[in-house]
């Protein structure tokens, strides 16, 4: 077990919040209470900084930092699953878009209030942060030595949380440990402009970058590569501006340049590269290498009641196979199709959707066997392991058979553990991989206008994939191929974005990146067309574009707040 982990249960209790246990309650009784002043001392800075990384790994299925339920299910790339609409609801609402409401946790029978609980979670994570600041503001200078670098990884943590509720909810209040109780009461979610809250967030990433070493000792530390990562991340998105009601209405230059300048310092330093098999991002045995820029740390054994494994994957096991439960995240037919490709190992951008997949007699990019599981073909590598199609889904009729499969490890990998009746692994949930940065700077060159910049990185990527064939077992007819050149900026364009959705499948992205596109509204509904056919419980599906492109404000803390939080448009 590395360093980062050996402190989380100690500091959990003092912070007196504990993970949640197998009966699928969010909320435990603390194992012990201390005050806030004997806690937030600087003898205890170490604990605070390491009870901030915990909150990481502190989800659950209710409200996950793997983003499966807001991202895969909100883009058409996976369907709920499970054992029908009914069976966590506030997850068929995100399928659905228009059930979304302020107050989810008014749906029968789950009580689970996903909106409410992702903000929750992260403003405890922003509390856990801003506590230790406080601390290292209050220390004298020279009692603590390392004070810049301990506050640099707290606020490239709160910097994590902070994106995470500002690509899910847009205007959302900023607090920071200079405010007094009384400020705090009187911020609002409206204080600081849409602009304004990236520049936030950016700063606090760029603060750790500048603060931060290159290379920590301990492994799952934050580091100055990984909070250029994020700074480049947070700029990308800041680059699309957007009016208040959502729609792209600039996209800003400059921030696009100090993209690429980022990203080319991140590539110059060496730390980083791609595994030469595209299989490695996913199994046990080579996490933390060289292609996680930065990672939830996972564990069977840290101490704490339930250790800190991937609970936010806990749903999304299938029913068989030596799993046993419980058969969400069911990838789509129409995100299958995508991986098919033609005769010169290219996408088929308009045809892909004209038919369902056939494993005899389609052409397909390796990554499609590397990210889903579907009947006939070995699960995870093993040829022992052979998916078993509708004996091994929950509700086969509503959802079909498919198995999403990068989030998940072999039945008897050593890193399973189980809680009652969910398989839960202790697999890194990674929050940024290599591949993804490089495709940052792709994108960011095509919408300068340097799109041929573009074209090698985007072919080093399938390339890689073309070379990652060895595990598969041959379980489909693999083509893929490279592009030569890109003849305008909307060809280069067109192959950006479909090499992030295969690339990246499954990981939590696309929802996100079809909203800072601007082309959420059109994307979906294309999706929705051909996918109610096929899944007749889609049928009442409607986005709404200047609405479903942000989740909204929960009431519950429009009421916390006496009112003056201001709900997001169409709530």
């Amino acid at each position: 077990m590395n360093n980062i982990s050996k402190f989380f249960a100690t500091s959990l209790i003092a912070l007196s919040v504990v993970s949640c246990g197998g009966s699928g309650e969010l909320d435990s009784e603390p194992q012990a209470v201390l005050t806030e002043d004997q806690v937030a001392t600087t003898e205890n800075i170490d604990a605070l900084v390491i009870a901030t990384y915990s909150y990481l790994g502190n989800d659950h299925y209710t409200a996950p930092n793997f983003l499966w339920p807001t991202d895969n299910l909100r883009a058409g790339d996976a369907h709920k699953g499970g054992n029908g609409p009914s069976d966590i609801f506030a997850y068929h609402a995100l399928s659905m878009y228009e059930p979304l409401v302020p107050d989810m946790d008014s749906f029968p029978p789950d009580l689970i209030d996903l909106n409410n609980k992702k903000w929750t979670r992260n403003y405890t994570g922003i509390s856990r942060a801003n506590s230790a600041l406080k601390v290292i503001a209050e220390t004298p200078t020279g009692e603590l030595p390392t004070a810049e670098e301990k506050a640099a990884e707290l606020r490239f943590l709160r910097a994590i949380f902070y994106f995470d509720l500002k690509i899910h909810h847009k205007y959302i209040p900023w607090i920071d440990e200079t405010m007094t109780q009384e400020e705090i009461l009187a911020t609002t979610n409206r204080d600081l402009t849409d602009q304004q809250l990236w520049d936030k967030i950016a700063a606090d990433f760029r603060f750790a970058a500048h603060n931060l070493p290159d290379v920590q000792q301990d492994i799952g530390r934050a580091s100055a590569l990984s909070a250029k990562a994020y700074l480049a991340k947070t700029l990308l998105y800041q680059a699309y501006e957007q009016d208040e009601l959502h729609n792209v209405v600039n996209i800003n230059q400059p921030k696009l340049e100090e993209v690429v300048s980022l990203v080319d310092e991140i590539e110059a330093s060496g730390q980083y590269g791609l595994y030469d098999d595209y299989a490695e991002n996913f199994l046990f045995e080579f996490e933390n290498g060289k292609e996680s820029v930065f990672a939830i740390q996972r564990s069977l054994n840290d101490g704490s009641p339930d250790g800190r494994g991937a609970w936010s994957s806990a749903l999304n096991a299938p029913m068989s196979g030596g799993f046993g439960c419980c058969g969400f995240h069911v990838p789509t037919e129409n995100f299958v199709n995508a991986f098919k490709t033609d005769n010169a190992g290219l996408p088929r951008f308009s045809t892909f959707n004209d038919s369902v997949y056939s494993v005899a007699n389609d052409y397909v990019d390796p990554r499609l066997d590397h990210t889903v599981a579907m009947e006939g073909k070995p699960f995870k590598y093993d040829p022992e392991l052979i998916h078993g199609g509708d004996s091994w889904a929950r509700a086969p009729g509503i959802y079909g058979n498919y198995t999403g499969m990068k989030d998940l490890e072999h039945p008897e990998c050593d890193c399973r553990g189980e809680n009652g009746p969910f398989p839960i692994f202790s697999l890194n949930t990674v929050l940024i991989r290599y591949a993804d940065v490089l495709l940052w700077k792709a994108e960011a060159l095509i919408e300068l206008d340097r799109w041929a910049e573009a074209t090698p990185i985007i072919n080093r990527l399938r390339e890689r994939a073309a070379g990652s064939t060895e595990r598969l077992n041959g379980a489909s007819l693999y083509r893929i191929g490279t592009y030569d050149t890109f003849d305008s900026k909307a060809e280069a364009r067109q192959a950006l974005r479909w090499e992030r959705r295969v690339e990246l499948g499954l990981e939590g992205h696309r929802f996100f990146d079809l909203v800072r596109w601007g082309i959420a509204k059109e994307t979906i509904d294309e999706y929705l067309l051909t996918e109610r056919g096929r899944k007749p419980y889609l049928e009442d599906a409607a986005f709404t574009k200047n609405k479903h492109e942000y989740l909204p404000i929960p009431n519950q803390q429009i009421n916390l707040s006496g009112g003056i939080y201001e709900q997001n448009p169409g709530y």
